[in-house]
């Protein structure tokens, strides 16, 4: 079996570490970024790649430039193979070259479409049907290597960027085993990216999770979902940020409510908080005030009457 170092940082890698494990690889070290403040608080926290590594018993390291302060480390671990998820990190020519076999990453898209670092939310602003995760032999660029396998799976009109990283992760998992596999027989293809096919996005934002209800309806629960959990979508409102968890469109029968996009509809307990989008409208089912805690907006409108007729940037809570 290769003698493998594991780089990884957030939730979804950790499927995969476990999967190596799990398998028996050898995980002669694991590589994740430092811990940082987070929150309202700014506690500072471990990454989930960490805690899972520290529970194993397995040696972490956590270079602030893994080129810089992290290549004798890596040099002396010996690996046969590096494999990444979601590390979080672009890796130098010179830490690619110390493992034999190349460096393998788990990357949560079908590439080459939605290269980048968020490759879910992406797929889900954009309105794709399907996603899926690859395995690649890593290079100098971003997402740009030969591709070893891949495995699709829809997108449901219930995904969240959350559901769905869960559910590519454990995929995630399987697939990479199966690659490491592949590799260990010689029977491994290495397929080159077609670079008219590609697509990069950039990360995102908490700025990017601000509805315009000029989009129109589709476009407003696609963002709703792609940023649950983070950066989270919201609205601005008199004096704050109003957060919105979950939303639905609403009807009137078969026909789409109008209104000028952005003005509140109705907002009582029977009715729900619904708000006028640029062809229809949406009813906020989970919301968050500022300095407040998540929950249902029929919830949230009973210690915080909201006036209809108004755009929803005038309200004040």
């Amino acid at each position: 079996m290769f003698r493998v170092v594991f780089m990884g940082t957030p939730d979804f890698a950790v499927p995969s570490l476990q999967a190596l494990l799990e398998a028996g690889y050898p995980v002669v070290g694991v590589f994740t970024q430092p811990d940082r403040p987070k929150g309202r608080g700014g506690r500072i926290q471990e990454s989930p790649v960490k805690k899972f590594a520290t529970a194993m018993r397995l040696d972490v390291f956590q270079p602030v430039r893994l080129r810089i302060d992290g290549l004798d480390i890596l040099r002396s671990l010996a690996p046969d193979i590096c494999i990444t998820a979601a590390f979080g990190q672009i890796l130098s020519q010179e830490v690619l070259d110390i493992p034999r076999m190349g460096t393998v990453n788990v990357h949560a898209s079908l590439l080459p479409h939605h290269r980048g670092a968020t490759p879910v939310q992406w797929a889900l602003l954009m309105g794709d049907s399907e996603t899926g995760v690859t395995t690649m032999l890593t290079n100098k660029g971003i997402d740009t290597g030969d591709i070893l396998m891949r495995a699709a799976c829809p997108i449901t009109d219930d995904d969240t960027a959350g559901t769905l990283i869960d559910r590519l992760s454990w995929m995630g998992a399987d697939l990479l085993l199966r690659t490491l596999r592949r590799m260990e027989l010689g029977e491994c293809t290495y397929e080159k990216q077609v670079e008219s096919e590609a697509s990069y996005e950039p990360l995102l934002r908490k700025e990017a999770g601000l509805l315009d209800f000029n989009e129109g309806t589709e476009a407003c629960l696609r963002r709703v979902r792609a940023m649950n959990p983070s950066p989270c979508a919201y609205a601005h409102l008199s004096g704050g940020d109003l957060k919105i968890w979950k939303a639905k469109e609403v009807m009137a029968g078969d026909q789409p409510i109008l209104g000028v996009a952005g003005t509140v509809l109705f907002a009582d307990e029977k009715q729900g908080l619904v708000i006028a989008t640029a062809d229809g409208a949406i009813e906020l089912l989970e919301v968050q005030a500022p300095n407040a805690k998540r929950m249902d907006a029929r919830a949230f409108l009973r210690g915080h009457p909201i006036s209809s007729g108004k755009l929803l940037s005038e309200v004040r809570v």
